[in-house]
């Protein structure tokens, strides 16, 4: 049965796809539960125009996200934690604390789970993480662990 994804399906299709999925999947629960509807010829052109309309928005966002993506560049995050007399300090910095600390000292909210730190951080010193602003742009994020 062609249907229409509404929303993003995981393992099925993104948002506007035209997919095939089995009669009783589509009937019983993506249709109920708002997530698709059948890909009949009036649909079709709804979805059309619903297209150009949302890559009109996501141009926007893209640009927003751009801005955004320049003023984290620019700056270098300071995030404090206790630490021992060799450097080392208790527990790690997770993504929770650069979220706050973008938040914090630039002004902009990010959410946690688009924030990916690719080491461990245990020691003070300065380090790099990569916060995805949008699914096509993705930035660096500097930030330095100082003892509190």
């Amino acid at each position: 049965m062609e249907i229409i994804l509404l929303k993003d399906v995981e393992k099925v299709g993104d948002k506007l796809d035209v997919v095939n999925v089995k009669p009783g999947y589509a009937r019983n629960f993506l249709i109920p539960q708002g997530l698709a509807m059948i890909a009949n010829k009036g649909n079709r052109a709804k979805i059309d125009e619903i297209k150009s309309k949302e890559a009109e928005a996501e141009v926007a966002r893209l640009d927003e996200a751009k801005g955004l993506a320049a003023k984290i560049e620019a700056v270098t995050l300071k995030i404090g934690a206790k630490a021992g007399e060799s450097g080392k300090i208790f527990g790690s910095v997770t993504n929770i604390q650069i979220a706050q600390a973008i938040q914090e000292q630039v002004g902009i909210e990010v959410d946690r789970r688009t924030i990916t730190i690719p080491d461990e951080v245990k020691l003070l010193g300065s380090y790099v993480a990569k916060v995805a602003l949008h699914k096509e742009l993705t930035t660096d994020v500097k930030f330095e662990v100082v003892a509190d």
